[in-house]
Formats: C-alpha cells, sequence, structure tokens
C-alpha cells in the first residue's frame, strides 16, 4: 500500500443503499485473499464485506433502517451501550447461523455469543479477531469515574488476508493501542468527552503508525477535523481518510 499523506472529505469509491432515502460512502482495500468492502453507515457502525462474508460492527438503528441491511454471517459488538449494542438491530440483520462477538456485558444481553476479554485471540469464519483494551484515561463522567471503565470494553483487531484492521471502540489513546504493530487501517473514535481528542488521535497514530486512518464516530461541524490534520501534516506514512458521519 502506498504510502501518502492526505485528507479526503466525504470521497468514495461507491455507493450502496442504507436505506430508501439514504446512501452510504463505501471504500475498498485491496488484500492478499481478496477485496474488503468497508461501509459507512454512521457513528461507530460499520458493514464489512469480504470473501462472501457480511460483517456488521455496532449496529445502530437511529444510523439507518437494519431491516434493509444485508444480512449479518459475524456481529462484532464493542461494548453494551446502547449506541453500540442495538438489539433491534441485531435482530433484523441476524442470519440464523450468524456468530455475534462482544464482551461479558454484552453477554448479559445476548446470551450465546462469542465471548471475547481484552487480550484475547478468535478465529471466526476463517477471521484472526484480537480484542484490544477500550477505556477513557482522562475523561470521567465523575469524578473517579471514567465513561468508560478500563477490563469492560473492546476494541479489535481484524486480520483480512494480509492487512490488520483496528476498530477502536470507545476509547483514548491508551498504552495498548499505542503498542499495536502492522496496523494497516484505523478506525478511532472522536466524539468528546467520552473518547479522544484530535491530540489524543494524533498522539497515538504517532505511535502505532497505521497506514489509513479513518477517525469515525464523531459529528461533522463539532470535531475540529483540520486539528487533526494540522497535528498529522508531518506524518507521510499515515494517509488520513474522512468520511462522512454523525
Amino acid at each position: 500500500m502506498k504510502a501518502v499523506h492526505l485528507i479526503t472529505i466525504l470521497i468514495f469509491c461507491s455507493v450502496i443503499p442504507v436505506a430508501a432515502e439514504q446512501k452510504a460512502i463505501t471504500d475498498t482495500i485491496t488484500t492478499s485473499g481478496g477485496d474488503l468492502v468497508i461501509t459507512f453507515v454512521g457513528h461507530a457502525s460499520l458493514i464489512m464485506s469480504y470473501n462472501d462474508n457480511v460483517i456488521h460492527v455496532d449496529p445502530f438503528s437511529k444510523m439507518a433502517d437494519y431491516a434493509k441491511m444485508p444480512k449479518a454471517d459475524i456481529i462484532i459488538i464493542t461494548h453494551e451501550h446502547s449506541d453500540h449494542l442495538d438489539l433491534q438491530a441485531v435482530h433484523n440483520i441476524k442470519k440464523p447461523q450468524a456468530k455475534i462477538i462482544g464482551t461479558n456485558e454484552v453477554a448479559k444481553k445476548i446470551p450465546g455469543i462469542i465471548v471475547m476479554k481484552n487480550g484475547e485471540t478468535q478465529t471466526v469464519e476463517g477471521l484472526k479477531i484480537e480484542a484490544v483494551p477500550a477505556y477513557n484515561i482522562v475523561h470521567m463522567r465523575a469524578p473517579g469515574k471514567p465513561y468508560h471503565p478500563k477490563g469492560v470494553g473492546n476494541g479489535y483487531v481484524i486480520t483480512f488476508g494480509d492487512k490488520r484492521v483496528y476498530i477502536a471502540g470507545d476509547t483514548e489513546n491508551t498504552p495498548e493501542m499505542k503498542k499495536l504493530k502492522d496496523i494497516d487501517v484505523a478506525f478511532l473514535p472522536m466524539n468528546l468527552p467520552y473518547t479522544m481528542s484530535p491530540e489524543m488521535v494524533a498522539d497515538a497514530v504517532k505511535s502505532f503508525k497505521p497506514k489509513i486512518l479513518y477517525p469515525y464516530h464523531f459529528s461533522m461541524g463539532e470535531t475540529n477535523m483540520p486539528r487533526l490534520q494540522q497535528l498529522l501534516k508531518d506524518e507521510q506514512s499515515i494517509e488520513l481518510r474522512v468520511r462522512g458521519t454523525r
């Protein structure tokens, strides 16, 4: 993958229908095992299509009509908050034999899922999936009460052929994130005060240096994206891609 540095806003390779009144932006990542097509639904919701498998990440009904969405072979849920664990959305997209991956807290609401603890690795439908701790260090709901406590939520590194894709979930720039290696594509959240500021995102990616960075889980007009671009202007090996979200 050629190392270039640029910011692209609302530029896309193709569109697919999300609901009758919406279009979703998609990008295609070439891997040694075939194309990985990523659909940006909005908020923290993603769809990844790879080798006839449809993978939904944190489906959230406020972002689209999930009754009209492609049915899921794999559903990945980062944590139990309602904008990430939406039971109606899961019901609408789940194939009878779909694999659902989540945390212990998610398993309390969806029994029988594949539970992954921080630091664990599983192979699901031929995909290697690694659970990375997702938590707050600085931002607190109240003194001593982080919005996302350590040990509860996951981010995930998913290997598609020769490409490693990191979906961070709701987190800050944790030591575990900064120690990641060989990440080709990274999705990092930027919705204050719950997750990261531009400075936190820049600090993280300067440490683990993903080839492509997608800020996600942010609100257009409320997140200081030009600030992130400025902070990363000298990082020539990182391509910053901004896709529409809310």
